[in-house]
C-alpha cells in the first residue's frame, strides 16, 4: 500500500496531464472539475451520511433501488453517490431520490482523498462491484469507517492477476467489513485472497427498478408506429450499427414497412452513425427532433437515458455490446417485456446471460447472420415472440429477491449507525 501511495505521488504530473486531456476531450465536467481533486461542490448535511461509490452508468443505475430502500427505512440518512463519468452524472441528475447527493469520485491520490473524506466524513461506505482504489480504502480503514463491498465480481482472469499480489490484495480487502459478491465462484476467489466475511447473494442488478420512461411520449410513438414491425438495437458500440443495418436490409425484404431503432451507447457518436445510415436508408434522428414518418426506415435514438422508452416500444431487442465489447445488462429489457437476442460476447454479464439462457429467457447467436435469422423468426412468429418475452419477464421477477437478502445483511450496520448517530 505504501508503494502504491508513493507511485501516485511521483505520478502527480502525469495524473494532472491525463485529467487535462480528459477535460479537453469532454470527458470531465468543467463546472465540477474540482470534485475530481477532492473539492466538494456541496456542503455536508448534518446527520448520518452513507457514501455509495459506483464506477459508471450500469453500477449507478443498479444501486438506485437500494438507495431508495435505505432512505425509506432510514429517512434521516443522507446518501452521497459518487461516480467517475460525465454520462453517469447526467443520467443521475433527474433520478436521485430526495436527500441524495451526487459528486464525482476524486482521483485516487492521497491529498485528493484526504480532502474528500475530511469534508464528507462518511459514516458508512458502500462500494459497488470491482473498482477498488487503494489510497481511498486505506484511509477509510485508518479512520475506522466501515466499508462494505456490494455486488462484488472477480473474473478468473482478474483472480489470476491478483494471486501475484496476494499480500497487497489481502491488505486492500481487509478494509472491508463485509463483502457481498454475485456468485459462489466469486466468493471462493475473494476468500482465497483472504477477504473478510464474504457472502454470495446474487447480482444487485436483478433488483434494480425497471428503467423509467415518459408515458406520454411512449403513447405518442406507439401511435406513430401503429402495426409496423419494429425492433431495437440497444447500446451499440462501433461496428454494431453496421450489424443492425445489415439485419435491417434483409428484414425489409420481407416487411417493407419495417422500423429499426438504433440506440448508440454513446450519443456523441450520433452524427457519424447518421451519416453512415443516410447513404442508403431514410432515417430520422431523435436528437434533431426529426419526425417519425411512415416512410422512416431507421430511427436513430441518439439521446441520453431513454432506453426504458425503447425497450417498451420494441417487442424485440438486439442487445448490442455483445458483438464487439462485453455485453450490456439483459435484465433491463427483460423487465419491460422485450424479447432479447444477444451476441457471443457477454463477458461483462456472463453469469446473468448463462442463467437467462438456461431459463429460455433469451437467445444467443454466434454471428450477425444468426442474429438476422433470429430476428426474422421472432418478428414473423407471434407465438414464439410472446413465449420468449414472457420467459424473460418471469425470469426478471423471480430474481428480485436479491434486494431483500442484501437489506438483511446491511441491516446491522444501518441500525447501528442510526442508534449511534440519532
Amino acid at each position: 500500500m505504501g508503494l502504491y501511495r508513493r507511485l501516485t505521488d511521483l505520478g502527480a504530473p502525469l495524473i494532472a496531464g491525463l485529467l487535462r486531456q480528459r477535460l479537453a476531450a469532454g470527458r470531465e465536467d468543467p463546472q465540477r472539475f474540482g470534485e475530481r481533486l477532492g473539492y466538494a461542490s456541496r456542503p455536508r448535511p448534518s446527520g448520518p451520511l452513507i457514501w455509495c461509490h459506483a464506477a459508471s452508468v450500469g453500477e449507478a443505475m443498479s444501486v438506485l433501488s437500494l438507495i431508495e430502500e435505505i432512505q425509506t427505512r432510514h429517512p434521516a440518512f443522507t446518501i452521497l453517490l459518487t461516480t467517475g463519468t460525465v454520462t453517469s452524472a447526467r443520467l443521475l441528475a433527474g433520478r436521485l431520490p430526495p436527500q441524495a447527493i451526487h459528486q464525482f469520485m476524486p482521483v485516487d491520490r492521497w491529498p485528493y482523498v484526504i480532502r474528500f473524506l475530511d469534508h464528507w466524513k462518511p459514516d458508512l461506505a458502500l462500494w459497488i462491484e470491482s473498482e477498488l482504489w487503494p489510497n481511498m480504502l486505506e484511509n477509510l480503514g485508518s479512520r475506522k469507517i466501515p466499508a462494505i463491498l456490494l455486488n462484488g465480481r472477480m473474473s478468473e482472469k482478474s483472480f489470476r492477476r491478483w494471486t501475484f499480489l496476494r499480500g497487497f490484495a489481502k491488505k486492500l480487502l481487509s478494509n472491508f467489513a463485509l463483502c457481498l459478491v454475485q456468485t459462489e465462484e466469486e466468493q471462493a476467489r475473494y476468500e482465497a485472497l483472504k477477504a473478510p466475511n464474504v457472502k454470495a447473494v446474487g447480482n444487485l442488478k436483478f433488483a434494480a427498478a425497471p428503467l423509467s420512461c415518459d408515458e406520454a411520449e411512449l403513447q405518442r410513438l406507439r401511435g406513430l408506429i401503429g402495426n409496423r414491425k419494429c425492433w431495437v438495437m440497444a447500446s451499440t458500440h462501433p461496428g454494431e450499427d453496421e450489424i443492425a443495418l445489415t439485419a435491417h436490409r434483409h428484414l425489409r425484404q420481407r416487411w417493407p414497412d419495417l422500423l429499426t431503432i438504433i440506440v448508440p451507447r454513446h450519443p456523441t457518436r450520433g452524427p457519424a452513425i447518421a451519416e453512415m445510415l443516410a447513404k442508403e436508408s431514410k432515417i430520422a434522428v431523435r436528437s434533431k427532433n426529426d419526425p417519425l414518418l411512415p416512410e422512416t426506415e431507421i430511427y436513430l435514438a441518439d439521446t441520453m437515458g431513454e432506453l426504458g422508452l425503447f425497450y417498451r416500444l420494441a417487442p424485440v431487442t438486439g442487445l448490442a455490446g455483445s458483438f464487439t465489447w462485453g455485453g450490456h445488462n439483459p435484465i433491463e429489457p427483460a423487465q419491460l417485456g422485450s424479447a432479447i437476442v444477444f451476441g457471443p460476447r457477454m463477458t461483462n454479464f456472463k453469469i446473468m446471460a448463462e442463467e437467462m439462457l438456461r431459463a429460455e429467457a433469451a437467445l444467443q447467436v454466434a454471428n450477425e447472420n444468426e442474429f438476422t435469422t433470429a430476428l426474422e423468426k421472432l418478428l414473423g412468429d407471434e407465438a414464439e415472440l410472446h413465449k420468449l418475452a414472457t420467459s424473460a419477464s418471469r425470469f426478471a421477477l423471480q430474481k428480485q429477491g436479491v434486494m431483500e437478502d442484501i437489506q438483511k445483511l446491511l441491516a446491522p450496520f444501518l441500525n447501528k449507525l442510526e442508534g449511534d448517530k440519532i
